[in-house]
Parts: structure tokens; C-alpha cells; sequence
């Protein structure tokens, strides 16, 4: 679990919480409690002591720029990743996004560098699945998809003693 003052840049789907919430029937325990549905861009991002007007000026600017011009990305949720205990949903849509916060943070590495300097985009639906529970969750899931979606904005997220808080929203407008 991170500790407090870990901050995320997420975009939030809530079309996919019927996901997670299929998960969580089957075992409350492999959903994460306190983030709703979403694709992380860059995980963790600054300390939260360290977000200030620049870097939030300086993430909008990336943002931006990286958005399509119609401040949308349609997205299409549509095959499930099992690795072991994880079930995922990948969201390639959201690569190039996710590629240029990385890139303009480059001390911020992914996940700790758990899964390389550019991991895939997804939509996390289990943790620390059983696999039999994991197998079931998956059949389950993909009962389900595709799921068509979008994203028009873009959250920072700072987990606090109360849980994760909205710090920031970014229209993918200018």
C-alpha cells in the first residue's frame, strides 16, 4: 500500500466501475478500496508536498499538447490481461497520453520501475487474486466488454490519511 503523500495521474472511467464491481462480488478484497474505475497515466507522480501551481501548470501544458484536438479520446475496453493474481483491461488509446506525462517527468518512474519505463496503459479491475478466484473474475469481466468510453479530462490524485483526494482536473482542452 503506498504511504501518504503519494500522488497519481489518473483518468477516471467510470463506464468500467461495473467491472470492478463484478470483481468485488466475487471477492471483496481484490478491488483497491477508494479510486473509482481509471486508467493510471503516471504512478506515483510528484509528493504531494512537491505539487505546487508550476508542476500542475506544467502538467496541464503536457495535457494539452498531447490531447487530440477535440479534447476526446474514445476508448474501447475490449479484451481482459490475466497475469497470475492481475486482471487488467488494456486501453492503448491512452499510450501516447500516458507516454508524453512520462516523458516530461522523467524522474517519476512507473510503478517504481515494477514493470519497465513505459508500462501499458490499463484498467486495473483485481489484485491478489486466488487464481481460481482470478479465472472467475476474468470470465466474468469479459461477459461484460466491449465498453465504449471516453476521456475529456485527466485527475491528480493524493492519497491522504482519509484516502485518495482530488488535488487537480485537466480538461483535455485548452
Amino acid at each position: 500500500m503506498p504511504a501518504p503523500g503519494t500522488t497519481a495521474v489518473l483518468a477516471l472511467l467510470p463506464d468500467a466501475e461495473p467491472l470492478l464491481e463484478l470483481a468485488s462480488q466475487v471477492d471483496t478484497r481484490v478491488v483497491r478500496p477508494g479510486v473509482p474505475a481509471h486508467a493510471t497515466l503516471l504512478y506515483p507522480w510528484l509528493p504531494a508536498e512537491e505539487v505546487d501551481a508550476r508542476e500542475l501548470e506544467r502538467l496541464r501544458a503536457v495535457l494539452v499538447r498531447a490531447a487530440p484536438e477535440a479534447g476526446r479520446i474514445p476508448l474501447r475496453l475490449a479484451e481482459v490481461e490475466q497475469a497470475g493474481a492481475f486482471i487488467g483491461i488494456p486501453v492503448p488509446e491512452l499510450r501516447s497520453l500516458a507516454t508524453a506525462v512520462r516523458t516530461a517527468f522523467p524522474e517519476q518512474v512507473p510503478y517504481g520501475g515494477r514493470f519497465g519505463q513505459d508500462p501499458q496503459v490499463h484498467v486495473t479491475v483485481s489484485l491478489d487474486a486466488t487464481a481460481r478466484t482470478a479465472a472467475d473474475i476474468a470470465r466474468r469481466v469479459t461477459g461484460r466488454l466491449p465498453i465504449r468510453t471516453e476521456v475529456s479530462a485527466v485527475h491528480v490524485v493524493a492519497l491522504t490519511p482519509d484516502g485518495w483526494q482530488v488535488l487537480a482536473e485537466f480538461p483535455l482542452t485548452t
